[in-house]
C-alpha cells in the first residue's frame, strides 16, 4: 500500500501538483512506518531486492534530497546503506565491500560536481560490476553521460525507477 502511495506522491511532485514540504511529510510518514514494519518483515524471512548505498559527495553537506531517495528505495524493497554527507571514496569502497550492488551519489552544490565525477570514475575503474546513479539540483542527464554514470535521477521517483531497471 505504501509503495504505490509514495509513487503517487512522487508523480504529483514531478507534475508540480504538490511541493517539497508535502513530499517531505509523506516521506517522513513512510519512514516511520518502515521503522515499525521492517523488523516484522525481516522476522518473517522477507528478502530485499538488492543492497544499495547512497551518499552526498565529498564537500557537500546537503541531505534532504538524498534522504527522500533513501526512503523511496527502502519502500520499494531495497536494503539501503545511507552513507551520509561529505562522503570520501573510502566510504564508497567500504559499502561495496559490504555488498552494495548500486552506488548512488547526490550533490547540491555545483562546486562538488567534480567530486561526483571522481567518485563515479573511481567506481567504474575499480568495481565495474557496480552500477552508479547520480542526482541533485546541479546534475543533468548530459552531466551523467559525460561522467559515464549508469543512471541519472531527476528526483526520488526517477531514481527508484532507474534502480528497478537494473534488476528487472
Amino acid at each position: 500500500i505504501m509503495i504505490p502511495a509514495m509513487n503517487e506522491v512522487g508523480e504529483q511532485y514531478a507534475r508540480n501538483e504538490i511541493f517539497l514540504p508535502s513530499m517531505l511529510i509523506s516521506a517522513r510518514a513512510m519512514q516511520l512506518c518502515l521503522e515499525v514494519l521492517e523488523p516484522l518483515l525481516l522476522s518473517q524471512g522477507y528478502k530485499t531486492k538488492a543492497k544499495l548505498a547512497i551518499g552526498t559527495v565529498a564537500g557537500d553537506l546537503h541531505d534532504i534530497g538524498k534522504n527522500i531517495v533513501v526512503i523511496m528505495l527502502r519502500g520499494a524493497g531495497y536494503e539501503v546503506e545511507d552513507l551520509g554527507v561529505d562522503c570520501g571514496l573510502e566510504l564508497y569502497d567500504k559499502a561495496i565491500k559490504n555488498g552494495a550492488e548500486v552506488m548512488l551519489f547526490s550533490a547540491l552544490l555545483t562546486t562538488t560536481m567534480k567530486r561526483m565525477k571522481e567518485a563515479v570514475e573511481h567506481i567504474n575503474n575499480n568495481y565495474p560490476h557496480v552500477k552508479t546513479v547520480v542526482g541533485g539540483a546541479p546534475v543533468s542527464q548530459d552531466f551523467a553521460d559525460l561522467i559515464k554514470a549508469d543512471g541519472y535521477g531527476v528526483d526520488a521517483t526517477e531514481a527508484t525507477k532507474i534502480v528497478d531497471g537494473f534488476f528487472d
